[in-house]
């Protein structure tokens, strides 16, 4: 039986989002139409000598990276283990002249011969440094100290939850890296004021958040700091340090954090409190100097396209249209039928609401976990390839929770962390319908397939497994919410109404976030304007600091469809949706438009009736 997202997927649609297929990087690929034509050469073993190289020395220049990916052994490694990112121009500097030099040599290495996956490979490593050069001169439209993911948010973050802590010599390593937090700090306030000098401030509501997130950090004593009372934690399981040595350790993370990191932080609520009278109340981009050519920039790299806002936003309010119809129908099905889709969907959520007591978060966690493994065998004839990592479901932390959203993390590539999905539970309200939709999207078959797929992929070079270089947020978050509808066609929410419906708010939310993130930044929407169209302010303030990528998701699913739906037509019976899904998976983040044309010529490579 058609489902109503199969319905939904009219020609109309897809040629609404065609353009979705033309890449956005701001310097194009050469020979690009012609990247599978010769694709049985031979493999050059000179790319592949010079590419190692060279994600080897882009993953240098950021020992964070270096130590989430665990990308290099032995005393190279535990010498980056010790290290923080400098947050300096210099440091961008290095960044920009590597990347302007890697693209000069993909550009030799593509006009020439590749073997098919070096082509791909080689492709996507241009893309990124292109992609990274044309926004070199909009970094600092991003403000240093925003409430998501800013520095002083960033590093406790990192070292909380990724520096590792596998023995003892980590505990000595995170020592390390606690006594050059002061210093980043530093580089961080002075890198916000050079901003600000320019007029680059954010908006009003943004700095208070980043104000209130410096104020917490800084209110509990230095021995209840959350960097050492998450060393103490994580520390108490090593076999290899002694009681003595944990002790000693943590007064010293507790000195370090007293003489250098409060100060620091201290200095950086100082530079927030004298910015502020220089804020105002607008929100997009575009108030900026040069904002709009940053916001062009960013909808490019985050969707892969070259869609301009007046047609995303135009996608966007269509297909708003449409997912409400959808909602409307079911919810008289269910008997609300009165009100808006918000009003009625707020009323559904409430009957599903837990008891205020016991506190119902643990049961929640619970839950989740529940439907992730039901989802995993659900997958099974959907999907031959799947993650060997576990993925399990964590509470989001306090110093980040107020502001953030569900969100997943790759499991550790030697297998000492599983794959996470992250979820925030600030109550007293939740989000119970949505429950399941949000499973399918981070954890299974969404991001955890996607991404612990890539990283345990062989017969792919290391820095494409690691994700080094990627294929942008349009591929990453399209192939999430197209697990959601997948979800749907596939009849997982059969006698679950209610969960349907969360699935249709999901989507009807990804929607929204077209028009909501292009009124913001080039129709100059006020943030309570955006807030009025359907979105939570936390959400609303998350695009404001992040321009664009909250676009990715619809633009990334639609094209997907699309490649799908033109990969059924051309197979007819020969077309295998758990082949399409593998085609995709195994090889991992690519630009759209390099994945338009891996499907071609895995469609192309499909075996004719006769051969058959």
């Amino acid at each position: 039986m058609p489902t109503p997202f199969r319905r939904a997927i009219a020609p109309r649609l897809l040629a609404a989002v065609l353009a979705v297929s033309l890449g956005g990087a701001a310097l194009p690929l050469p020979a690009a139409g012609a990247a599978f034509a010769a694709g049985e050469h031979q493999r050059d073993a000179a790319f592949d000598t010079w590419a190692d190289r060279f994600a080897a020395d882009w993953v240098r220049l950021s020992p964070q990276r270096a130590t989430i990916d665990q990308y290099f052994s032995g005393a190279q490694q535990q010498a980056l283990d010790r290290q923080l990112t400098p947050i300096t121009v210099a440091q961008r500097a290095r960044y920009t002249a590597l990347a302007r030099a890697g693209v000069a040599r993909l550009d030799r290495f593509l006009g020439g011969s590749l073997e098919r996956t070096q082509r791909v490979s080689a492709e996507t490593m241009r893309w990124s440094l292109a992609n990274h050069l044309a926004g070199e001169r909009f970094e600092d439209h991003a403000f240093v100290f925003s409430q998501f993911g800013g520095t002083h948010i960033a590093l406790v973050s990192f070292m909380s939850a990724a520096h590792p802590m596998r023995r003892a010599a980590d505990v000595d390593s995170y020592l390390a890296r606690l006594a050059q937090i002061g210093e980043r700090m530093d580089q961080a306030n002075a890198r916000a004021r050079a901003a600000a000098a320019r007029g680059l401030l954010p908006p009003r509501f943004i700095l208070e958040r980043a104000q209130g997130q410096v104020d917490a950090f800084l209110k509990p004593a230095a021995g209840q700091n959350v960097l050492v009372l998450s060393l103490a934690e994580r520390s108490a399981a090593l076999a290899d340090l002694t009681p003595a040595a944990r002790a000693a350790a943590i007064e010293k993370a507790a000195a370090i954090v007293g003489k250098s990191i409060l100060p620091a932080y201290a200095r950086t609520g100082a530079l927030l409190a004298e910015l502020h009278p220089k804020t105002g109340d607008a929100a997009g981009i575009a108030r900026l100097p040069d904002g709009a050519a940053a916001y062009r920039q960013a909808l490019a790299s985050f969707t892969g396209s070259s869609l301009d806002a007046d047609r995303i936003h135009a996608i966007g309010l269509r297909e708003v249209a449409r997912i409400e119809g959808e909602m409307d129908r079911h919810l008289r099905q269910l008997g609300f039928t009165d009100g808006s889709i918000d009003a009625r969907m707020k009323a559904l959520d409430k009957t599903f609401q837990p008891a205020a007591e016991p506190d119902p978060r643990t049961a929640i966690l619970s839950s989740y976990a529940a439907m992730v493994r039901d989802a995993e065998q659900r997958s099974a004839k959907l999907f031959n390839l799947k993650p060997r990592a576990p993925v399990e479901v964590r509470r989001e932390p306090p110093l980040t929770e107020g502001s953030a959203s569900a969100h997943y993390s790759v499991p550790a590539p030697d297998g000492s962390l599983p794959g996470i999905f992250w979820v925030p539970l600030r109550g007293p309200q939740f989000d119970m319908i949505r429950m399941r939709s949000l499973a399918y999207h981070e954890a299974v078959p969404g991001h955890h397939f996607q991404l612990a797929i890539q990283q345990e992929l062989s017969g792919l070079p290391r820095w494409r497994t690691q994700r080094v270089f990627g294929g942008g947020s349009a591929h990453s978050e399209g192939w999430a919410l197209y697990t959601e509808r997948l979800a749907v066609e596939q009849g997982w929410y059969e006698g679950d109404v209610p969960g349907l419906l969360g699935a249709l708010g999901s989507e009807l939310f990804r929607a929204r976030r077209l028009v909501v993130d292009t009124g913001l930044h080039s129709k100059g929407w006020t943030r309570q304007q955006a807030i009025d169209y359907g979105i939570g302010a936390a959400e609303v303030e998350r695009y404001v600091v992040w321009p664009g990528q909250a676009c990715a998701y619809m633009l990334g699913m639609l094209r997907i469809l699309e490649l799908r739906e033109k990969a059924r037509l051309a197979l007819g019976e020969r077309f295998s949706l758990p082949a399409f899904h593998d085609v995709i998976l195994k090889n991992g983040s690519v630009p759209l438009d390099v994945l338009g044309k891996i499907i071609d010529q895995w469609i192309a490579d499909q075996p004719t009736p006769a051969a058959t």
